[in-house]
């Protein structure tokens, strides 16, 4: 589809919120602060980005990319980073990540022709995620739960292992581990998949002695490892029409999984359809995407000036379920095939004012993208400082959509889709008598409300997706977002099967390396398998420092207490590797498999 710039407002004409260092000296403070509801997450990343393993020998890898602009991307008041799945694709190094292969390789196996994946490897993977917790903002993964790729068309999945074997790998997968090869699973809300072999999660094949299919506990325990490998906060669920809701609530119960954020892929325009799947289906356990919400939205962009505005009260899953509606105007397959293609900002300007946790795609906000980042950063501060409680309808007809956010010092917000002229209205709301107001989006001068707390607000014509307003009380809290600096606690696991080579005799393992800042403590916790070790059967673990030198280490006995740790403070920015060797094992257990769990602070820039 052929984009124009114009579409996307690279050229605003407008005035923009000025920054606070400037605006908020000029505007008295009153005292009552707003109070917001917080939360907004970036989509990090869109479709076919640019990267070495794909052929773009210029392009950062993108895991790098994300470290870089951690940073930014939090001081723009984003909470939380929805980042690609994680797990080598069949198309190697091509793979967006929806094409899954292997469970156990996050760019860690030479495998498909790559050893990265489209993204960069594990180890890259680990510091970007690091550098946003650093920053304070929560990642998201992207699941792809519904299908696997890459067989060479018999069903049948082998994987390299630790040393490069091939067929020797953890999780691998035969016929009867997939549809329709077995029944289909109960309550699985659309069995028509034609995204790769359907996995059969809970109908797939059932060894002896197994209370649940090979199938839903091999995923349940490779989530589990990837969850403690990465230290993440939620999941996003591709293509949740394919999957078991029995399977996918027992997924999200199981181990590190538990507890955690969870949004669903639930593709489908029929609100009761995704209502049920949120209520009923995974029983409030997800929230899922607001499709019919974002179809409400690109009819309102793409009409021209011809949509009903009063179709917004109370749309899609946010209006009857906000607590279970993420809010989104565009992502990685809109963006391809079903474009907003004019007045985006107006459905930012919605999205970022009414209810719901909204999402904001990257290709939108970024520089190297659409590059709307001046005013979605600014409908995000107005989100995270300012939206706070229900919407009350306050002026609906065919252009014009006015809402008052009614918790906090409250938000009054118009919208228009009349691209022709401006539109003047008068509204009851609750700030009370004779308030001032402010226009927080820099269109509009100030107000007061009258004697009975009504206001006159005059609406932009909608130029370029420009018609709106968001006015609140005159702000006196801090303007800018803080960045707590936070710790991971990620977890590097050592087996045969595995990714990472289990301890040895013979050499010298390098379990892997982490990106920590200077002043910094490190804590590494071992845990490992005993099975058949003497008094003299010892693992020694060495932590080296940026330059190579040893800078503290421990020998672990069959005694020793598991997850028993060791300690040192970053005397520098840089990478710190983990070694480990063992001594005198035993026959039986030559090369323990083990758990070594570390927790760190990474920079934050």
């Amino acid at each position: 589809m052929t984009i124009f710039a114009s579409c996307f407002e690279s050229t605003f004409g407008r005035r923009v919120r000025r920054p606070f260092s400037v605006a908020f000296a000029t505007i008295a403070m009153l005292t009552v602060a707003a109070s917001a509801e917080a939360g907004v997450l970036m989509q990090g990343f869109y479709w076919d980005v640019p990267s070495p393993a794909a052929g773009n020998s210029a392009a950062p890898w993108w895991w790098d990319n994300l470290s870089l602009k951690a940073n930014e991307i939090k001081l723009a008041g984003f909470t939380a980073v929805w980042i690609p799945p994680v797990n080598k694709g069949a198309a190697g190094g091509y793979s967006m990540g929806y094409d899954p292969f292997d469970d156990y390789d996050m760019g860690s196996k030479d495998q498909l022709f790559t050893f990265p994946t489209r993204f960069g490897n594990r180890e890259q993977l680990q510091k970007s995620v690091a550098m946003m917790r650093a920053n304070g903002l929560d990642v998201y993964v992207d699941m792809v739960l519904n299908h696997r790729n890459g067989d060479p068309g018999n069903y049948s999945f082998q994987y390299r292992n630790a040393y490069g074997a091939n067929g020797q790998g953890r999780f691998q997968k035969g016929t009867f581990d997939f549809h329709p090869n077995v029944p289909q699973d109960p309550n699985v809300p659309n069995d028509d998949s034609q995204f790769g072999r359907d996995i059969a999660h809970i109908n797939g094949a059932r060894p002896q002695g197994y209370s649940v299919s090979y199938m839903f506990d091999g995923l349940q325990k490779s989530g589990d490892w990837m969850t403690k490998a990465l230290d993440i906060q939620g999941y996003r669920f591709d293509y949740v029409k394919g999957i078991s809701t029995d399977f996918l609530r027992g997924y999200l119960g199981y181990g590190a999984m538990a507890g955690k954020f969870s949004v669903g892929e639930y593709y489908d325009g029929n609100l009761g359809a995704v209502s049920n799947w949120v209520s009923n289906g995974m029983q409030n356990r997800s929230s899922a995407f607001d499709f019919p919400l974002r179809d409400e939205l690109k009819s309102m962009c793409n009409s021209g000036g011809f949509y009903d505005m009063s179709r917004l009260d109370h749309a899609g899953l946010a209006g009857i379920n906000p607590g279970g509606a993420v809010t989104w105007v565009e992502n990685h397959d809109t963006d391809r095939d079903s474009a907003i293609t004019q007045n985006k900002m107006l459905a930012y300007a919605y999205i970022l004012t009414s209810e719901g946790y909204p999402c904001v795609f990257y290709k939108d906000w970024a520089t190297d993208g659409y590059n709307l980042k001046d005013r979605i950063n600014n409908l995000v501060w107005i989100h995270e400082k300012l939206a706070a409680g229900g919407n009350q309808q306050r002026w609906k007809d065919g252009d014009v959509f006015a809402y008052e956010r009614t918790g906090g010092a409250r938000l009054l917000v118009g919208l228009s889709d009349n691209g022709s002229s401006e539109r003047t209205i008068t509204v009851q709301t609750g700030f009370g008598a004779n308030v001032q107001l402010h226009d927080f989006t820099g269109n509009k001068p100030d107000i007061f409300t009258n004697g009975s707390g009504q206001v006159t607000i005059t609406i932009p014509r909608n130029n370029a997706g420009n018609g709106y307003v968001a006015y609140s009380r005159l702000y006196n809290g801090d303007g800018t977002f803080a960045t707590p600096q936070l710790a991971v606690t990620q977890e590097f696991a050592g087996a045969d099967d595995l990714d990472i080579k289990p301890a040895d005799t013979t050499q010298d393992v390098t379990v892997g390396r982490i990106y920590v800042q200077e002043g910094k403590p490190i804590t590494g916790s071992l845990f490992y398998t005993t099975t058949s070790w003497t008094p003299s059967t010892r693992i020694r673990v060495d932590l080296l420092g940026t330059t190579g030198a040893v800078v503290t280490g421990r020998d672990y006995y069959s005694n020793t207490a598991q997850g028993a740790t060791f300690t040192a403070t970053a005397s520098q920015n840089g990478w710190y590797t983990m070694r480990m060797r063992t001594y005198s094992t035993p026959a039986a257990n030559p090369r323990p498999q083990y758990w070594l769990r570390t927790t760190y602070t990474a920079p934050q820039k």
